[in-house]
């Protein structure tokens, strides 16, 4: 029942010390006059509207879901509160804040619009679940669309007006989009020999599920984005193109025409995220126009999907933040029995103890808090590389960038999400039966977390991803990591208050360096043996992550003001890269013995 807290203090830290944005921001010119003074003011709204405008709205929006009706093509009522928090949100300019300004964004980093959006989930997942495809569908039209649809469309995304969604799963293709059955059909066939031209009028036919937010009363009109094939397309994904579909058509004057066939035939009733219309939709012949060229749908799509897998990997950081907050709100407050040692500063006491002092409340919360530290450490790297790779001058630079959101972005869905969700799980634990009892809020982050883990594209997919594509087959990225890596070990060389965590970190780099070895060998055998380990490549470099968040941040406590809690950094790395990485060396060890055989299962 704690009241949720923006963690701006932690954010601060990483911004301005840990990962030293503001220098970064200097070489870009698009950000060269931001400081960190600004961009501490930035959060400072977004957490204020987070904690006083969507935490409120959590609890009884989950209590109260999602309401659809036939009516009209099928409509959705989100819950009580949902759109006027909407509405706030737009007159804020919060969904414009990391986009261009040539089309009405404020042309602010992609790292505040990450630690922004950690702070909305960790209030209200269900309803940062609408906006959460935003970014991804500007993304999307800005690079693909005609300008004639950019002009029509573009500013009202950058603006939220109206909202969008990513129609790709269908009831028989899952991940395995190649199985995609909707066709779109040119309103004018393109001359013989011609393939159709960007920007063609066509008609979508198909059905789609899970899809976000595919209705809702919150935005005045919904921007659909449809993977569908064109006549005489291949098979599997080359022959899959994308569609730019509205629910409302606009008339002569740009403005709402008539409802277009795109209906919502139902909402899922779900584990969690019950204020977050998951739907079912109905193309029927429904009007839209093609985005890029004939073919490259996919590639267009992926534009949106890895900023969807970003956008999630901050779901997993917000999680973890928001059920420590919680755990430790409790174990503070509950007090059972006696502790078998009490803190220095404690008033002698006859009484029961809290069970924060308890010894193994004090590794769960240990383990949350560290866990949560380095996470946001990792992210807060992430954004400002993907800052780099989109705006650094030199091409080099932003190259090697691209390289390194390649390579981190399905570990940092995957890594983050699991650790998201587990850790709810362990804080429901701290609050013992009370924990199971929906008043108290972490049973909901346990619901809601584990969606997390399966969508845009499930972690064993990420995975397969990680090891497959971004590793074994373009060694270049992981060869930049553990650059990055091994360059962070030799700056704590002249400190020996950082010993034990660059020593820590060093095992898990040569540990890193030697997968790699069995991973290219395990290949050279059959595909099977490398994806039999991939989950524990996936998690083996997310904790060496987490190990390099550790020193680092410990590196650079002392630039806190606050002497208490620069100490408290300290001994949180201490406990990550001891107690939390004493652990890892079971998948290290699996990595090695890739030669086992995988049982089949008997049917």
């Amino acid at each position: 029942m704690s009241r949720y807290t923006p963690p701006l203090d932690d954010w601060r830290f990483v911004i301005e010390h840990v990962i030293d944005a503001p220098a970064s921001w200097r070489d870009l010119p698009a950000f060269a006059d931001l400081d960190g003074e600004t961009a501490a003011e930035v959060l400072a709204q977004a957490g204020r509207f987070a904690a006083d405008v969507l935490a409120p709205l959590n609890g009884p929006g989950d209590r109260q879901g999602c309401r659809w009706s036939a009516d009209g093509g099928g409509t959705v009522r989100t819950p009580d509160g949902y759109p006027a928090a909407w509405q706030a949100f737009v007159d804020g300019g919060w969904p414009a804040l990391a986009c261009d300004p040539e089309v009405g964004g404020q042309g602010l980093p992609q790292l505040l619009n990450a630690a922004m959006f950690e702070m909305l989930i960790g209030a209200n997942h269900a309803w940062t679940m609408y906006p959460g495809l935003l970014h991804g569908a500007y993304e999307a039209i800005k690079a693909t669309a005609t300008p004639e649809l950019r002009a029509r469309y573009l500013p009202k995304v950058v603006s939220g007006e109206w909202l969008a969604t990513m129609n790709l799963t269908e009831p028989q293709a899952g991940s395995d989009l190649g199985l995609i059955r909707s066709r779109a059909e040119p309103v004018e066939p393109p001359p013989e020999g011609q393939q159709l031209a960007n920007g063609a009028a066509v008609r979508i036919t198909g059905h789609k599920i899970f899809i976000s937010g595919g209705d809702q009363d919150m935005s005045a009109n919904i921007v659909h984005l449809v993977l569908a094939r064109l006549p005489g397309a291949p098979a599997g994904t080359r022959g899959l193109s994308l569609f730019l579909v509205p629910k409302w058509l606009p008339d002569e004057h740009g403005g709402h025409g008539r409802r277009n066939a795109a209906h919502c035939d139902g909402i899922e009733h779900k584990m969690g995220i019950h204020g977050s219309a998951t739907s079912q939709m109905r193309f029927e012949q429904a009007e839209g126009w093609l985005l890029g060229q004939p073919g490259a749908g996919l590639s267009a799509m992926f534009l949106m999907m890895n900023s969807a897998r970003l956008h999630v990997a901050m779901q997993g950081l917000a999680h973890l933040e928001s059920a420590t907050q919680k755990a430790l709100a409790y174990a503070r407050e509950r007090v059972q029995l006696r502790a078998p040692t009490r803190p220095d500063e404690a008033a002698a006491s006859t009484g029961a103890d809290p069970i924060a002092w308890h010894p193994a409340m004090r590794r769960i919360l240990l383990g949350l808090q560290a866990q949560t530290e380095g996470a946001r450490v990792l992210v807060g790297w992430i954004g400002v590389l993907l800052d780099e790779s989109e705006q650094h001058p030199d091409a080099d630079r932003r190259q090697r960038a691209g390289d390194l959101v390649a390579l981190l972005t399905p570990v940092a869905k995957a890594f983050l999400t699991d650790l998201g969700h587990r850790g709810a799980d362990e804080a429901l634990g701290v609050l013992g039966g009370y924990g199971y009892v929906h008043e108290y809020g972490i049973e909901q982050i346990v619901r809601d977390s584990r969606i997390a883990m399966i969508y845009e594209g499930t972690n064993e997919i990420q995975a397969i991803d990680l090891v497959m594509r971004k590793w074994l087959d373009t060694p270049r990225r992981m060869d930049a990591l553990i650059e990055v890596l091994r360059a962070e070990v030799a700056s704590a060389a002249d400190r020996p208050d950082l010993a034990v965590e660059a020593a820590a970190l060093q095992r898990q780099i040569d540990a890193l360096v030697d997968a790699g070895t069995h991973l290219q060998a395990a290949r050279a055998q059959g595909v099977d043996a490398v994806l039999a380990v991939a989950d524990d490549a996936l998690a083996a470099v997310g904790w060496t992550l987490l190990c390099w968040a550790w020193l680092r941040s410990a590196s650079r406590a002392d630039c806190h003001a606050d002497a208490a809690v620069a100490q408290r950094k300290r001994e949180l790395a201490r406990f990550g890269c001891t107690w939390l990485m004493d652990g890892q060396s079971a998948r290290w060890s699996r990595l090695q013995q890739w030669q086992r055989p995988l049982p089949w299962l008997r049917c």
